[in-house]
């Protein structure tokens, strides 16, 4: 059985000079371009949230870390701005002691003789470190809190228990 006139197996008939792409084939290009963008873009921004959370999470790792050397020579952990920056002078400390977290700071306070650190990610999630320098309990541990304003470090020494964030 002879085609159609113009018909060449069920695509739109061109003339032998014609050149291009065909309306399916442009919309089938859109069509697979938009799956991928809604398989990745909603993955850029977990990754992106977690990037900023280990960052905040760095910081306090360096706040930490001057603690630790503050407390090798005076045996005490402080809870002075002014010791913790001649230590460290990078720190980006709150201005006075165990105030609430906010972000690209940390906020400090002792608790006996434990010190709690906490900070705000830029992706809204507060995080909080605590370091017992002795006894049973000793050894660092680490908790977070999803709270729009963030507790201060010494309300929420008692829920740092996490070995891990």
């Amino acid at each position: 059985m002879p085609k159609a006139p113009g018909a060449r197996g069920g695509w739109a008939a061109r003339s032998p000079g014609q050149r291009g792409f065909t309306l399916i084939e442009l919309m089938m290009v859109v069509l697979i371009i938009g799956v991928l963008l809604a398989i990745a873009v909603p993955v850029f921004f977990e990754a992106r949230t977690r990037a900023r959370d280990r960052a905040a999470q760095s910081t306090l790792r360096n706040a930490l870390i001057a603690e630790k050397t503050y407390y090798a020579d005076k045996q005490a952990y402080t809870q002075t701005a002014a010791e913790l920056l001649a230590v460290e002078p990078a720190l980006a400390l709150d201005a006075a002691a165990d105030s609430n977290p906010t972000q690209g700071s940390i906020s400090y306070a002792l608790v006996g003789n434990v010190v709690v650190l906490g900070t705000q990610s830029t992706s809204g999630t507060c995080f909080y470190l605590k370091d017992t320098p002795g006894g049973g309990s000793a050894g660092t541990r680490y908790g977070s809190d999803s709270s729009a304003t963030c507790p201060t470090p010494s309300a929420m020494e008692a829920t740092i228990t996490l070995a891990k964030w």
